[in-house]
């Protein structure tokens, strides 16, 4: 959850415009992901997906990861009907392995009132059973239609803003749960990750993280 301090009175401060950051630490080593978004009035309709143009994968970009993603009824999925999309964006990444190859991860993140839902797409070689041993104690093997999978649980880290001084303290935030999936059914190496996270730090519902996966991950460019 995050705070916005300005230093104006309350009469001069613009109350539409709120900060909304989360940080979310992956267990995977070296992937650490910075979301900012600044909001002004809501719009009348859910948001529409905005992304980068330049595909670094060749199985599929964080346009179509955005476009899986921000279906109309992620809200029900969430559990949140009555909600909608606010924000909606594609980028295109990748990370660095210990041997220094560079591997892409494009990813795509939908954030509503309540929840912020993130998907990736990776195309290392390693395979989904391989990570349970480095994903933490509460780790837990799944199976996603037919894929192997794996539930974990990550930090997310708050971030307080001051609007007039431009400082930024950080401090807990709340839980995050991801589920890692295997790309086919042979976990024959390349994997999806879906995780959610609340604006409010309360725990998610893995239910509805496993609803998201269920319907999502079918539709994306890549899935066997």
């Amino acid at each position: 959850m995050v705070d916005v301090d300005d230093p104006a009175s309350e009469r001069d401060r613009r109350p539409w415009v709120q900060a909304l950051v989360a940080v979310l630490v992956l267990g995977i080593p070296g992937a650490l992901l910075v979301h900012i978004a600044l909001q002004g009035p809501s719009e009348p309709g859910p948001a529409t997906c905005s992304y980068d143009d330049k595909p670094v994968s060749e199985r599929v970009s964080a346009k179509q990861l955005c476009k899986a993603l921000n279906r109309p009824d992620l809200p029900t999925l969430l559990g949140t009907p009555r909600e909608k999309a606010e924000t909606a964006y594609g980028s295109e990444s990748s990370f660095k392995d210990a041997d220094g190859k560079e591997t892409p991860s494009p990813d795509a993140e939908v954030s509503l009132k309540t929840y912020s839902v993130k998907l990736w797409a990776s195309d290392d070689d390693m395979r989904v059973g391989e990570f349970s041993g480095l994903l933490g104690r509460s780790a837990e093997s799944k199976k996603i239609l037919g894929h192997p999978a794996v539930l974990y649980s990550g930090q997310t880290i708050g971030l307080k803003i001051n609007l007039g001084g431009g400082k930024i303290d950080t401090g807990p935030g709340g839980l995050a749960r991801h589920l890692l999936v295997a790309r086919d059914a042979k976990d024959g190496g390349g994997s999806f990750e879906v995780a959610i996270w609340r604006q409010d730090d309360a725990p998610p519902d893995d239910t509805a993280l496993l609803r998201v996966a269920e319907r999502v991950l079918p539709t994306v460019p890549g899935w066997t």
